[in-house]
């Protein structure tokens, strides 16, 4: 996106580059990512730096607000009540996509808010094989307000919270078969942390703990990975974590449902596109060719309903779970050898504590071709994947 720095990055690029790179990342990471890494980092100019960042402060007014835990509430259906949610969200994640404003300008549009955890550990790996095989000129930075030291830093105090890391646990279902696996590897690297599967916790009490070696380790805190939406639909036993019990959450799983396609509604900025609950709507668009419809509760895409029809909205059972989102049209802003890719900017941010502001630390981008952002809708391109940004 920054024209000169994209023209130097294209002529002096090989595939030998793109090997080491990927070695590289392995390395720094503990093990090869399952997922495609694209070719090339993203050159952000600083007025999109400029404009993206905007975009975070008009959503962290909305989730700041003296009444959004209230306001929120509704978010949660009965089966994904939690005990214990502290009132915040530590780890936030904003998606944007690369757009035109009406006068021809990029622009970031928002996709997705979670109050969920993204690649936090693996992203400093990533980066920093980019820094080594791509030679990224001064003046450019992933991190955005902090140092690298700063970052993981500030990843130990918030994921762990004083708690000892033998005591905390990275939780998924069968984390060794995950995509994302990479990330666990990563964060045992920097954190310590051992990453755990749902199903071998154990309770006594209202404590937890699994067997580690043979042995009962003792679970206080909980750094949390599982979609428990997804989970319980596939009905496998294990302890009941919504209930009273020993341990603290980051992120709490309340939190997955109040910062959610659920909350777009509620947002005014420009950054956002129109947004309206199905049972909201009085009238059907008669332009359904410019929105998209989405369930509240999935993830990674399914579900989503790109050419909407009149008879795809009459025949939804609960349109208080469904929203109707004006389209998002992402410009093809990466040059790249054969056709101009597409671009998701997902802004990684950190909230210490309650009385203090979140704010945006680090980033992850994903290029595309095809018709939506995707490992199924890329299989057949190069240039696309896994990325991240550098901000002038």
């Amino acid at each position: 996106m920054i024209d000169a720095l994209r023209k130097q990055f294209n002529e002096s690029f090989t595939q030998e580059k793109y090997e080491a790179y990927k070695q590289a990342v392995a390395g720094a990471a503990g093990e090869a990512p399952l997922f495609r890494l694209a070719e090339t980092p993203v050159f952000i100019p600083a007025y999109f730096k400029e404009k993206v960042l905007r975009a975070c402060e008009d959503l962290i007014d909305t989730i700041t607000r003296p009444d959004f835990l209230s306001a929120s509430e509704g978010a949660i259906p009965s089966h994904l009540q939690f005990a214990g949610d502290p009132g915040y969200c530590p780890l936030l994640i904003f998606d944007f996509g690369v757009c035109r404003d009406e006068q021809g300008t990029l622009s970031p549009q928002l996709i997705e808010m979670q109050g969920f955890p993204s690649l936090y550990c693996f992203q400093i790996a990533q980066a920093e094989a980019c820094r080594k095989v791509f030679e990224i000129p001064p003046g450019l930075d992933n991190y955005i307000g902090v140092s690298k030291e700063e970052y993981i830093q500030l990843l130990n105090k918030t994921i762990l919270d004083g708690a000892d890391p033998a005591e905390t646990i990275l939780l998924d279902y069968k984390p060794q078969d995950q995509k994302t696996r990479v990330d666990f590897t990563a964060t045992k690297k920097y954190l310590g942390i051992d990453a755990v599967c749902v199903t071998d916790l154990k309770q006594e009490g209202k404590g937890l703990y699994y067997l580690k070696e043979g042995k009962k380790q003792k679970i206080s805190r909980i750094y949390n990975r599982l979609i428990f939406d997804e989970f319980f639909a596939m009905k496998i036993p294990c302890v009941d974590l919504r209930q009273d019990l020993e341990v603290s959450w980051v992120d709490h799983p309340n939190w997955f449902c109040r910062i959610s396609k659920y909350s777009l509604p509620f947002i005014t900025s420009d950054f956002v596109p129109d947004t309206r609950f199905v049972s909201d709507l009085k009238n059907i668009p008669e332009d359904l060719q410019n929105y998209v419809l989405k369930p509240l509760y999935s993830y990674a895409g399914m579900g989503v309903v790109i050419d909407v029809t009149k008879e795809d909205l009459e025949k939804i059972k609960d349109p208080e779970n469904w929203i109707l989102q004006k389209k998002v049209h992402y410009h093809p802003a990466i040059i790249t050898p054969d056709i101009p890719a597409k671009c998701e900017i997902r802004m990684m941010l950190i909230w210490e504590s309650p009385d203090k502001r979140p704010r945006v630390v680090h980033n992850l981008a994903r290029i595309s071709k095809g018709k939506m952002i995707g490992v199924r809708y890329n299989a057949d391109f190069s240039w696309v994947g896994s990325s991240t940004c550098f901000f002038e």
